[in-house]
């Protein structure tokens, strides 16, 4: 693992080449480290990703690589793509896929996947967990992220989830109003169906606090299958996290049509 800061002192010093003086690492594992994004390059106050091998450098800057074997050598899945506006897109986000990257890589980031896969720029607007599988919204302009964000901040955008949780769920239909984080939060829980081990619910959240179904689940005793954090699944647990965004509804920013995306039937988690 490699994680260090290379201060420019050659005026137009190529990137590659401040990277091989400064590492042990090869042109080629470098080469593959810059499009994978753990690469940032500091200039004056703004620090940002950089991918360009045959950057040039100006005396000053200030380079930082985040070089680690096991998440560069990561193979993400693949995401799905349900709809394309051209100023936004709406995705499957597989489990296991981040919404976003780290100081660490992008690649197994939707943004990134989405980026590669359409080549336009994007934009995030909202998030899903890692574990959590489901619907989610692209922006491709800084125009149209503003536009989103703000749907998503007026509660415009309408977000619906299914879970499954362990044992007989007893409520039929269930409203969680707990705070978090000392935040209002508001969940719809409404119970779909059984077998003898697991309940299926489908919750519709109001507000999009962080990890809020997890949180009001687990606090009723009821934690989603598959919950490493809120529930009582081990580091080994067989399943994933058993949560999904499978709806979103709202009005097009673009043409002011209705937009109402579902998961299809056969991509959706069951009992």
């Amino acid at each position: 693992m490699i994680e260090r800061k290379i201060t420019i002192k050659t005026e137009n010093k190529l990137l590659i080449d401040a990277l091989v003086d400064a590492t042990s690492l090869s042109k080629q594992a470098l080469k593959t480290a810059l499009d994978k994004g753990c690469v940032w390059l500091k200039a004056g106050k703004k620090t940002n990703r950089i991918r360009r091998i045959k950057k040039p450098l100006k005396t000053g800057n200030e380079v930082f690589i985040y070089f680690n074997e096991k998440i560069l050598s990561a193979i993400p899945k693949q995401p799905t793509l349900i709809l394309d506006k051209k100023g936004y897109s709406i995705w499957f986000k597989p489990a296991g896929v981040f919404s976003q990257g780290s100081k660490w890589g992008d690649h197994c980031a939707l943004t990134r996947l989405v980026e590669k896969k359409l080549d336009r720029p994007t934009f995030l607007v909202h998030r899903l967990d890692r574990a959590t599988s489901g619907i989610m919204l692209i922006a491709h302009s800084k125009a149209m992220a503003k536009a989103l964000s703000t749907l998503f901040a007026d509660r415009l955008i309408k977000k619906t989830y299914l879970a499954i949780v362990s044992g007989d769920f007893p409520h039929k239909k269930i409203s969680l109003t707990s705070d978090i984080d000392g935040k209002h939060a508001l969940s719809h829980i409404t119970k779909l169906g059984q077998n003898e081990q697991k309940s299926l619910l489908s919750v519709h959240i109001e507000t999009g606090r962080k990890h809020q179904i997890r949180k009001h689940l687990s606090e009723i005793n009821f934690p989603i299958i598959g919950d490493r954090l809120y529930g009582t699944a081990k580091k080994n647990h067989p399943e994933d996290l058993q949560l999904q965004a499978i709806n979103l509804a709202f009005n097009c920013p673009i043409d002011q049509q209705p937009i109402n995306i579902t998961l299809p039937d056969e991509d959706q988690l069951k009992l």
